[in-house]
């Protein structure tokens, strides 16, 4: 996939999920069903998937930048298994802290 292909894709992704949010909020709002407090109170659920989500995405190119070139060093130096997998345990802690963030974020609702 291309740059260009890439950003695109990912543009469309954030505003499928900005709609995914936004519209069934102020749809109840209009229609009277929820308070328009509560409609607007959909910052802090955007705030948390987006800490999860961009986590997720930069431990992924971690994940496959450290991953690609860990099976190349192991395949010349197998003594360097356990090295690698901790550089590789490392790069999956990203998406962790994301996790923890967005629970932070939730629990203060």
């Amino acid at each position: 996939m291309t740059k260009s292909k890439l950003s695109t894709f990912f543009v469309l992704i954030i505003i499928i999920g900005a709609a995914w949010f936004f519209f069934p909020a102020v749809i109840y709002a209009a229609e009277g069903k929820v308070a328009a407090a509560d409609a607007n109170g959909v910052g802090p659920y955007i705030s948390a998937a987006l800490a999860v989500g961009l986590a997720c995405l930069g431990s992924a190119y971690a994940v496959a930048r450290i991953g690609s070139a860990a099976v190349g060093a192991v395949s010349e130096k197998p003594e360097l298994m356990g090295k690698a997998l901790v550089f590789l345990g490392l790069a999956e802690g990203i998406a962790i802290y994301g996790l923890i963030i967005a629970i932070m974020i939730l629990n203060k609702l």
